[in-house]
């Protein structure tokens, strides 16, 4: 059923409503999850700030080491699918080959999530938000015996609410579901507006309970249009970096999963015990990085100390996500395309006749490109960088980079990071991931078959 071709109905108007409730009860459930993350993070400086040198470096790396164990213990125990960010659980849930066990999910997403993300490890919290959004969803869905295509929208609904609560992004959020899971999303009317009323409320509960605004708000001006070239030119690298990210993921974390069972604590050990003490000699390097974005631009650093930090943030992610707790990679994504993007504007600017304000520009575009290379949601890429930083001016500069990343990791043949983490997933269950993965983008309005 097309979009013009709908009627709205009481059915439509009781499934709005479970929409409704949804993108409410994940609002607020997003924001006890950033506020306890918040104050865990001032407790653990307070801590730190408080101890002499040595000492706080060896208190800080047994703390944090055993919160990452208890991380990964408790999602072992508890849902093993609560490992990671959860996108490519909520796509094979759509599908119907991943389980839907919400209670337990909720449980080893929240308390592990609080562990993983509080130790200092370079994750984010968008990851189990959107987890934990499906999961709510799906609680709906049962209490009111929700099947079919509407209970894969409403998990759809949850998981965008997740989006947009994490990032205070509804309009990205949206867009996500369109571009990210346009292979398994049921597009109808009903299943479309019911994520756009998720999303809607999910950012404005939290943007009333916080009174947060953008994020990473960044004050860019235009730049001149001939410099448009030297962003494509970024696009291309960041595309190469984006397809080099996801295959080093992957394959980091199958390096981990050789590990025999009832060893594989021992890397979330070792982990968080690097990420303690790294927390008290190079603070940059860990943390999912949104404080640290703004930092950057603002701060005059000098391009071999961002490259540094680019190399750093990029081993930090890979280890943190591999070691098995909850986490998600937009957030420190984001960071380390803000030190690639901040390393090519400074090297510009000092070669070429462009205002200093050219560094934040190329920090704002690479936060797309990188994004749009490694998810291959480009359009996303723009959205979310644009409801993030604020930074409208700069639509255009984006789009070049957004485009040419994307462009650059198609032609070298990288595939979107979380349809490989599903595969991976189906694989190691013992499932058989579809041959070729259908590729075909789906209009609005319109379904599969």
């Amino acid at each position: 059923m097309s979009l013009r071709e709908a009627t709205f109905s009481g059915s439509d108007a009781a499934y709005f409503l479970k929409a409704a409730v949804v993108g409410i009860l994940v609002g607020g459930l997003a924001t006890g999850f950033h506020s306890g993350l918040e104050f865990l993070f001032s407790s653990y400086a307070s801590l730190r700030s408080s101890l002499d040198g040595g000492l706080a470096i060896a208190v800080s790396a047994c703390l944090s080491a055993a919160a990452v164990t208890a991380a990964f213990l408790l999602v072992q125990r508890v849902a093993p699918e609560a490992a990671g960010s959860g996108i490519q659980e909520i796509e094979g849930a759509m599908e119907d080959k991943r389980p839907l066990n919400w209670a337990r999910v909720l449980v080893a997403k929240f308390f592990g999530g609080l562990l993983a993300l509080g130790s200092g490890l370079v994750l984010g919290r968008e990851g189990p938000t959107i987890h934990m959004g499906a999961m709510a969803a799906e609680a709906i869905s049962r209490s009111s015996a929700v099947q079919g295509a509407d209970h894969k929208g409403l998990l759809a609904a949850g998981a965008a609410a997740g989006l947009a609560a994490a990032f205070n992004a509804p309009l990205a959020a949206i867009l996500f579901i369109v571009e990210e899971t346009r292979r398994q999303f049921p597009f109808s009317y009903r299943t479309y507006m019911a994520v756009i009323v998720a999303s809607i409320l999910s950012a404005a509960v939290t943007e009333q309970l916080t009174h947060i605004g953008p994020v990473l708000l960044i004050d860019v001006k235009y730049i001149p249009v001939w410099s448009f070239l030297l962003l494509a030119l970024m696009g291309v690298g960041l595309g190469a970096l984006g397809v080099f990210f996801n295959w080093a993921l992957i394959s980091v974390m199958d390096l981990f999963a050789r590990i025999p069972k009832g060893l594989r604590w021992i890397p979330a050990l070792v982990i968080g015990g690097v990420t303690g003490v790294l927390l008290n000699v190079f603070p940059a390097a860990t943390g999912g990085g949104e404080d640290l974005v703004q930092g950057l631009v603002t701060d005059s650093y000098g391009i071999w100390a961002l490259i540094l930090l680019t190399v750093l943030r990029f081993g930090g992610v890979l280890f943190s996500y591999a070691s098995g707790v909850p986490g998600g990679i937009f957030a420190p994504m984001l960071s380390i395309a803000t030190c690639a993007g901040l390393a090519f504007g400074v090297a510009s600017v000092s070669m070429l006749p462009l205002e200093d304000e050219f560094r934040a520009a190329c920090a704002v575009a690479a936060m797309g490109g990188f994004f749009a290379a490694s998810v291959r949601a480009p359009l996303v890429g723009v959205v979310l960088v644009m409801e993030l930083t604020g930074a409208y001016a700069l639509i255009m500069p984006v789009l070049v980079t957004c485009s040419t990343a994307s462009l650059t990791a198609h032609h070298l043949g990288g595939r979107p990071i979380y349809e490989q983490l599903l595969e991976r997933t189906l694989r190691l269950s013992g499932q058989a991931p579809d041959s070729e993965p259908d590729k075909t983008p789906v209009q609005l309005g319109t379904r599969k078959s």
